[in-house]
């Protein structure tokens, strides 16, 4: 059974229990809420949660561990070579899913049917079978393989049905316990609470962990990659030429430069327009005008970024060499194509001004009240009180939000991917091509790559650097916030 069925099982057995749970606790009380001590809900929850959870934390560690130890005990049973490493072993255990998902197919369509099926199920007659098996798959399989293969897939098939079984049977027991605990005197009300106060924690706790996993996948593979390249080499080269047959030159430079000199011109873009966008909004739009210019310009955040390359390639790239072109309108020379950083810039910084407004928006509106008070009253005027009153006392979150969007440019990836283009190239002249940490990110884990080599693992080492830039700007906005608010409190 899928484990979508599964689980609508499971939320039908939970949904059953809150009304068992809240029928019980009435009857209990003889029809008078009075007599309970929590309201009839709480106990229609408590039976419902501890039909649900347990089931589903067991569906989860199942589905998480099934894998693993299948495949081990695969693995175990391939008559590997003593130099086998463990690139090797990952290979040939993706084989043996490939043939055991291409079984299920078989059989699935009629291609191994009767006494076929039958015999892959007992394992036998493999070699009668190795010709028609490498026909529904497509490719030859070895007797090797193809014996593991149906270990493989009889022990997922007998591990399905296990989680089935026994996930049901926990939500019927959870259920049945907490039908029979419930009485009128029960603390439904304590109980229910607890339980959700330990899923809060196990949420958080899931966030935190999900964080620190990702961070140590990134240390683990980029202290793998200066095992095999020197970290100076990739720190201070300025040559950015990798090759996947030898002799590569993985300079991380001239990748921080484009990185960092499209971000600069996306700032340029987006923070004077968002500024200004922000006062306007906060101090002198009307209320009618804010309700509809602010969701107005809000909406250019939820705009998929495919959507901004794609601008940034078919628009804004010819529209910039119809003007800097040779044959453009002011007849210069500057600009040869229609990817560079510019246009990637240009395009970056739109995206960029909701983050600006929306933020340095909130900031301003934040300002207490009667600092504005006390300058009008003391004679300034409007203008006079939004530049030496509330800018100066909004000036610590605004540089926050400033920081903020600049480490969201420098995680941007597809508008650079398609505005940009794939130059790694130190340069000052921002009509050229250029490409940023991100995209060579891409291009490193695209296609089929040995992920042994420093030709692949070098994308672990370029993720860390960008992970530690980012976090860097991220903690010094929240500081600067931090650090200066409490003068305007």
């Amino acid at each position: 059974m899928s484990a979508l069925w599964i689980l609508l099982i499971v939320l039908a057995i939970a949904v059953i229990g809150y009304v068992l749970g809240r029928g019980r606790a009435m009857a209990s009380a003889g029809g008078d809420i009075r007599n309970l001590h929590s309201l009839p809900s709480y106990y229609g929850f408590n039976a419902a949660l501890t039909g649900l959870v347990p089931a589903l934390l067991l569906m989860v560690l199942w589905t998480l561990g099934q894998p693993l130890v299948i495949e081990r005990s695969v693995a175990g049973g391939l008559d590997l070579a003593a130099e086998a490493t463990a690139a090797d072993r990952s290979l040939l255990m993706a084989d043996v899913r490939r043939v055991a998902d291409g079984l299920d197919a078989a059989v699935g369509q009629g291609v191994l049917g009767g006494d076929a099926s039958r015999a892959l199920e007992n394992g036998d007659e493999i070699r009668e079978l190795l010709g028609g098996i490498g026909v529904a798959l497509g490719s030859d399989v070895t007797e090797d393989t193809l014996r593991a293969a149906q270990r493989y897939r009889t022990m997922s098939h007998t591990g399905s049905l296990a989680m089935t079984i026994l996930v049901i049977a926990a939500s019927l027991g959870g259920t049945a316990l907490a039908y029979r605990m419930t009485t009128r005197d029960f603390r439904a009300r304590n109980t229910v609470e607890r339980g959700v106060l330990v899923l809060l924690i196990a949420a958080a706790c899931l966030a935190i962990l999900t964080t620190l996993g990702i961070v140590l996948s990134l240390i683990f593979n980029t202290v793998e990659f200066f095992r095999l390249y020197p970290a100076t080499d990739f720190f201070f080269g300025t040559t950015w030429s990798p090759s996947f047959g030898g002799g590569s030159s993985l300079g991380i430079l001239s990748l921080l430069w484009g990185t960092f000199y499209i971000s600069l011109i996306a700032l340029m873009v987006a923070v004077p327009i968002g500024l200004l966008a922000a006062i306007y909004l906060s101090e002198y739009a009307s209320p009618l005008v804010r309700s509809v210019a602010k969701p107005l310009l809000e909406v250019l955040a939820g705009i998929p970024t495919i959507v901004y390359g794609l601008f940034a390639l078919l628009t804004v790239g010819p529209l910039l060499v119809d003007i800097f072109g040779q044959d453009g309108v002011l007849g210069v020379d500057w600009m040869g194509g229609g990817t560079a950083v510019m246009t990637a810039g240009l395009v970056m910084g739109i995206m960029l001004i909701p983050f600006v407004s929306s933020l340095s928006d909130d900031i301003i509106n934040a300002v207490p009240q009667s600092m504005r008070d006390g300058s009008l009253g003391l004679g300034a005027t409007h203008s006079e009180t939004v530049k030496q009153v509330i800018l100066p006392a909004a000036l610590p979150g605004i540089v926050g939000a400033i920081l903020l969007a600049a480490s969201r440019a420098i995680g941007e990836t597809m508008i650079v991917v398609l505005g940009a283009g794939a130059a790694a190239r130190l340069s000052l002249n921002p009509f050229e091509a250029m490409t940023t940490v991100t995209a060579k990110i891409v291009s490193q884990l695209t296609g089929d790559a040995d992920f042994s080599s420093p030709e692949a693992l070098v994308a672990f080492a370029l993720g860390m650097t960008l992970f530690v830039i980012t976090l860097a700007l991220n903690v010094f906005a929240l500081w600067i916030v931090r650090r200066y608010r409490e003068q305007y409190e």
